[in-house]
């Protein structure tokens, strides 16, 4: 071998590290780890036919993703990297909720402030009544106190990551 070292797969497999070794530019001797996560999820011959099936300049992404998809796998066996997509989507949701509240609770701070700022309609007497409670703005008055519950409750929920967002 003349100084050349073995790829962390050659050396896990314990088999000799050839010059056209297909691991060997993906899994370097100085990360170990790397490879025997991915050969524990896929194993090393599933790893080398995905490889081989795609373009080199394709290779480097695929090895990341797979490491990345083993450690999902290896944290969540049942959902893998699906589990941490949907926790995400879900943090997304809440967060797209909270923001939705948060601008309620300005618009009824500015409606407080300065009732005359809101555009108001042409309407008759009767119509009158009916235009504020579909605005609710009734409730703007005993809104900002129960939205502040909501999004601290949301910010407790455990990733699945392992450690709370917030404490």
């Amino acid at each position: 071998m003349g100084g050349h070292s073995p790829c962390a797969s050659c050396k896990l497999l314990r088999r000799r590290c050839t010059k056209d070794c297909p691991f060997a530019p993906y899994f370097p001797a100085d990360d170990p780890h790397k490879f025997a996560i991915v050969h524990k999820v896929f194993g090393a011959s599933n790893i080398s036919k995905m490889l081989q099936e795609l373009p080199v300049h394709q290779r480097a992404d695929a090895v990341s993703s797979l490491v990345y998809e083993a450690n999902a796998r290896v944290r969540d066996p049942v959902y893998g990297c699906v589990g941490a997509i949907s926790y995400l989507q879900n943090q997304v949701s809440e967060l797209q909720m909270q923001l939705a509240v948060a601008q309620a609770e300005i618009f009824c701070i500015q409606m407080q402030q300065d009732p005359m700022a809101m555009p108001t309609p042409q309407f008759d007497d009767d119509d009158e009544e009916s235009f504020l409670l579909q605005h609710n703005l009734p409730q703007c008055l005993n809104f900002a106190s129960s939205s502040s519950d909501v999004i601290q409750e949301s910010f407790k929920k455990e990733s699945p990551f392992g450690r709370d967002m917030v404490s």
